[in-house]
């Protein structure tokens, strides 16, 4: 049997390998993305004074702190028995609302979208964000920097670090708004809607209006049968920050909802002898392997897994277009993984409205910022990270320190997804021994989609980090070498 591994894999958080096993025939037998590195930021948190966890987590990753720095706060609050004030829970939101404008700007313009951008047959020195400029103009290219620079000052105002944040306190918030500030934000959120609705339009003009990416999209490599899970509000519409957890079938039907400190009850994780992370599933339908369909526990997060758990978005922008993702790709659920990238836009239009929203409270320039905490105790704090579902648990002490830690991130949740994801696509897209990498892009655009995060604070650069590429035959003889210098 040969085997084609594909290492380094790029554009993504981390690092990781794609390992393609063939048969002698040349089609794809089986395909595994192997985690190679070990964090064990769990073990890191044991012995620590509860009140740092929202200071240490966020240095899981560089690219996503400030989701682990409020999962690690709100945890506090269950933990310390108290609620934030109102003024605090809206700060926390506005704060990660505009967190996801960051976010979810550098994945299309730097990340995932390169590939339909400048194109997936492109030369790998081209598929990233400079080769994005070159095609869209450097007068859009300043809009893309200056609107993402937008999110990080809206987290800097609030939080006192754009990247690791330090304001998220059990009860509260460690800093207000003045007046000066909140029309600061509120400026910035008027621009970020239509810098929205302009990524929108690239995305119609370069995606949807190009019958050969629509058929990609729709193409059955791409395509994956599973559960979905989400937060959503009492009117289960998308919630970043909070809400109930929901769950949705094959079929759009909700399967369960649960709130956030019985998710162990819940979901648990499965774990395999070949990779450094685990895959969590659905505990009451268990582990079948990695198959799709309803007897199999597995369940995708994110964006596209948010929007087909919930049944809408709370803004009128960003509703109308999620309306017509489902109506333009067959109704919802939509299973196509390279549908995460629409679900991301429509995601950013709905962190822009928010965050206006948000800027418009009168009450987010209030100064009652904290409750006082009662007694330790264990506590779960539960929150969308841009790549999906995060879960953050502590069990703390009479002393105040941390005794257990428990972290499921979202590519731990949607991992599985991502494997099948990628046997699915090496299975449609490479026959016959052909091989090229043009081919072995469109299977790292499977995992691409998912945005995933491999817990590293640092990253490569697409197109100028060398990649080799090793086939060997089937008596384990090197038959062919790919390079990308």
């Amino acid at each position: 049997m040969k085997k084609i591994t594909i290492d380094p894999i790029t554009r993504l958080e981390g690092h990781g390998k794609i390992e393609i096993f063939m048969n002698d025939a040349g089609n794809v037998e089986n395909a595994y993305l192997q985690i190679p590195e070990l964090r064990g930021f769990e073990r890191f948190c044991e012995g620590r004074r509860a009140e740092d966890m929202p200071i240490i987590t966020p240095r899981i990753c560089g690219v996503c702190p400030t989701a682990h720095h409020f999962a690690a706060t709100k945890a506090l609050d269950s933990a310390f028995n108290v609620e934030p004030t109102k003024t605090a829970k809206k700060l926390r939101e506005l704060m990660y609302a505009g967190n996801y404008i960051y976010d979810h700007t550098l994945h299309f313009y730097f990340l995932g979208g390169p590939d339909f951008v400048v194109g997936p047959d492109a030369p790998p020195g081209e598929r990233n964000i400079f080769g994005v400029l070159k095609k869209v103009g450097l007068d859009i290219g300043k809009e893309v920097i200056k609107h993402r620079a937008y999110g990080q000052k809206i987290t800097e105002m609030i939080g006192g670090k754009a990247t690791h944040p330090t304001c998220g306190i059990p009860g509260g918030i460690s800093k207000g708004l003045n007046e000066e500030e909140r029309q600061s934000i509120e400026n910035m959120a008027r621009s970020s809607i239509d810098f929205a609705k302009f990524t929108l339009k690239v995305f119609d003009d370069i995606v949807l209006a190009n019958e050969d990416y629509v058929n990609l999209i729709l193409n059955d490599a791409y395509q994956l049968d599973t559960y979905n899970m989400g937060l959503v509000d009492k009117n289960n519409n998308v919630n970043f920050y909070d809400g109930d957890l929901r769950v949705t079938d094959q079929k759009g039907n909700e399967y369960d909802k649960f709130q956030s400190g019985d998710y162990l009850n819940k979901i648990t994780e499965h774990v395999e002898p070949w990779t450094y992370s685990k895959f969590t599933y659905l505990k009451e339908i268990g582990w079948n392997g990695f198959t799709g369909g309803p007897d199999s526990g597995i369940f995708r997060v994110g964006p596209l897994g948010r929007l087909n758990a919930a049944d809408g978005m709370a803004t009128p922008l960003a509703n109308e277009e999620y309306k017509r993702m489902y109506k333009t790709l067959g109704g919802r659920p939509v299973n196509s993984t390279l549908a995460f990238h629409w679900a991301r836009l429509t995601e950013l239009l709905y962190a822009a409205e928010r965050t206006l929203e948000l800027s418009l409270d009168p009450g987010i320039t209030g100064t009652d910022l904290r409750n006082p905490v009662g007694e330790p105790g264990e506590g779960v704090g539960v929150i969308e990270a841009a790549r999906g579902v995060l879960v953050h648990h502590y069990k703390v002490n009479k002393e105040g320190m941390i005794d257990k830690a428990n972290l499921i991130v979202a590519t731990t949740n949607n991992y599985a997804s991502i494997c099948m994801s990628i046997r699915d696509a090496a299975k449609g897209l490479i026959k016959n021994h052909v091989v090229n990498d043009g081919l072995l892009n469109m299977v790292e655009m499977a995992f691409r989609a998912y945005d995933p995060c491999f817990g590293c604070s640092t990253h490569s650069l697409p197109g100028q980090m060398p990649m080799t590429v090793n086939i060997y035959d089937a008596n384990n003889n090197l038959a062919q070498t790919v390079r990308r210098e």
